[in-house]
């Protein structure tokens, strides 16, 4: 079983910068892919970024080239570097982690930013 732990959610002015932190415990060493997910109101559930073991990355087009995710295998810990947000990026963010076929969710951390 696998448990995560998200922080670095906030509020931020557009054109700002905030760290999303995701932190596994449990059955940790077996994980494969993690990533970010994020639903903003009233709009569907997306794939923001995703990361394998390995440190292969891949981003959603909308955050590409402002958003960076990274992986700390000894540390059990993800990471989303999100720079230059836009309003639109105003979200539940919602780290996850693939583990022998079953899926493990954060429960979610607010990104809040402003005009």
């Amino acid at each position: 079983q696998v448990q995560l732990v998200e922080s670095g959610g906030g509020l931020v002015q557009a054109g700002g910068s905030l760290r999303l932190s995701c932190t596994a415990t449990g059955s940790t060493f077996l994980i494969n892919v993690m990533g970010w997910y994020r639903q903003a109101p009233g709009k569907q559930r997306e794939l923001v970024a995703a990361i394998t073991r390995d440190g292969v990355a891949n981003y959603a087009d909308s955050v590409k080239g402002r958003f960076t995710i990274s992986r700390d295998i000894a540390k059990n810990t993800m990471y989303l570097q999100m720079n230059s947000l836009l309003p639109e990026d105003t979200a539940v963010s919602r780290c996850t982690a693939t583990r022998l076929g079953h899926d493990f969710w954060g429960q979610g951390t607010q990104v809040t930013v402003s005009s």
